[in-house]
């Protein structure tokens, strides 16, 4: 079938995305709102009208965000709630206090490229942990509100080219026997992202919620807080050399912004990358900078990492 395109690039911003949609009524969550493209997605949505709940784990940081954006768009329905997606603690009282429906969970927040390799209170590797487990506990937890949205939900899911590095190594998830590898382990992390918007689709489509993963580009934002200078270094060479196009945080947000109102992928499971979707590519593919790997959107895998992740979060000591 012929790829999923729209009239939107790599150019175009989230702004430009939600020109012409009114999103009043429209309740919506972005983890990370507070800062890098997770602002600029808060903003774009609320200057269509959404009411944007940024979901974030310094609070203080969420309000300065939230006073930004209402600065710039005249919003009066932003508001700001603790999200910890390393506690899981954090994740059931956010859904606990969640009241209504919910329209859209954009699942933004992530880190990347811890340098050795750092473990939870649970034995679980950080950036497992936090860019899928963690999100993985929210969007399970908010089912129910989605499923009650009047016109149907959606679930974006924020991955990366770094996905493209690795696979979910089911047999070893936590490095507990293979060497850590700092973009290994976010490359896995990455891929389950998507896996994630594959397997929800599948099973929640008839409940009228769908979900699509991404790449947003190349964006500098505190995201690079834990990469190497030497890497960070390499990375500015490319980009003036031109080998590599970095995007604004407001280019960034866009490939969002297209999955989460797009009419174009109203029906889920896809892979984006500059507003349109990507290209799969052969896992065994060497010298790969873009598309979206075969194992990402393997049905077979998203079914087991969603069983693995049930598992995992049955692990907790206060659930019987």
């Amino acid at each position: 079938m012929p790829l999923i395109t729209t009239s939107f690039d790599a150019t175009s911003t989230a702004a430009d995305v939600v020109a012409g949609h009114d999103l009043s009524g429209t309740r919506a969550v972005v983890t990370g709102g507070g800062s890098g493209i997770g602002v600029e997605t808060v903003r774009a949505l609320a200057s269509a009208g959404a009411e944007v709940t940024i979901a974030v784990r310094d609070p203080e940081q969420g309000a300065r965000a939230a006073q930004d954006v209402a600065g710039t768009t005249g919003s009066t329905t932003l508001r700001v709630a603790r999200l910890d997606l390393l506690d899981l603690d954090s994740a059931a009282a956010f859904v606990a206090d969640w009241e209504g429906p919910l329209d859209l969970l954009v699942n933004n927040a992530g880190v990347m490229a811890l340098p050795q390799l750092t473990l939870t209170d649970r034995g679980w590797e950080t950036q497992f942990a936090t860019n899928h487990l963690g999100h993985f506990a929210l969007t399970t937890g908010l089912h129910d509100a989605l499923a009650a949205a009047s016109d149907g939900a959606r679930i974006v899911s924020v991955s990366s080219t770094g996905h493209l590095r690795s696979p979910v190594h089911f047999d070893d998830i936590h490095f507990a026997q293979r060497e850590y590898d700092a973009w290994q382990a976010y490359g896995q992390s990455k891929t389950a992202n998507v896996l994630l918007a594959v397997e929800a689709t599948r099973r929640w489509a008839d409940d009228g919620i769908v979900a699509n993963a991404l790449m947003p580009g190349g964006i500098m934002t505190n995201l690079q807080r834990h990469v190497s200078q030497d890497v960070l270094d390499g990375w500015d060479k490319a980009q003036r050399e031109g080998t590599v196009v970095f995007k604004t945080t407001e280019q960034g947000a866009a490939t969002t912004l297209v999955a989460a109102v797009a009419p174009e992928f109203a029906t889920g499971g896809h892979y984006l990358e500059d507003c349109v979707q990507a290209p799969t590519v052969a896992d065994d593919a060497t010298g790969v900078r873009a598309g979206v790997r075969a194992y990402a959107l393997d049905p077979g895998n998203a079914q087991r990492l969603w069983e693995v992740s049930e598992e995992h979060l049955a692990q907790r000591p206060d659930a019987d």
